[in-house]
């Protein structure tokens, strides 16, 4: 078994840069707060409102860089708050998902799809998928010890030479198995 860091993924939108001019003005760039552990990837200072049928979600942080599409990622809790249905599905796999209104402090979009709750997934370089036989997009079991002892089923392999080894879930996942960020798992390798 091989070890890797876990991370809670909390609710956050990753925009487009037509919508981070729509949100916060033209020619805006989103302004780093902190580094996360992929390389390139951090946690912007912006914040938007989501907006859905039945509530609000205020202060949802922004990751960057900007992407080629906007993506909302929330747990299916947050669902429940907003009166979406957000289908669980890997990072930009937006077919059949619901939207939402998105509002910054300029202006907001609408987005048709691209609401997500993003599938459990595993960062990991080349070499290491390679070294352990594992292949990009396949499906892995992670062992997590502890008080609330669990098997994560169906994490999704997302393999590319500038990953870093680190294991995303969501704080629906979390709280249920009382899994911080920073804990360790253990790759089943079968």
């Amino acid at each position: 078994m091989q070890e890797v860091v876990i991370n809670v993924s909390a609710r956050h939108v990753h925009l487009s840069q037509e919508h981070v001019e729509i949100l916060f003005g033209k020619d805006y760039k989103l302004t780093p707060l902190r580094e996360l552990m992929q390389p390139g990837e951090f946690a912007a200072k912006e914040t938007v409102m989501i907006v859905g049928p039945k509530g609000i979600l205020q202060n949802v942080r922004i990751l960057g860089p900007v992407r080629k599409k906007t993506q909302v990622e929330i747990s299916k809790t947050d669902g429940f708050a907003l009166g979406i249905e957000p289908l669980v599905r890997d990072s930009g796999n937006h077919e059949g998902t619901s939207g939402c209104v998105i509002v910054g402090p300029m202006g907001g979009v609408r987005i048709e799809n691209g609401v997500i709750a993003a599938m459990r997934h595993i960062h990991m370089p080349t070499w290491f998928a390679e070294e352990n036989g594992i292949k990009d997009k396949s499906y892995l079991k992670v062992l997590v010890e502890g008080e609330r002892k669990v098997i994560f089923d169906k994490v999704l392999a997302r393999v590319s030479p500038n990953f870093v080894l680190e294991m995303h879930i969501d704080t629906d996942e979390a709280n249920a198995s009382g899994v911080k960020s920073g804990n360790k798992g253990f790759i089943i390798i079968e």
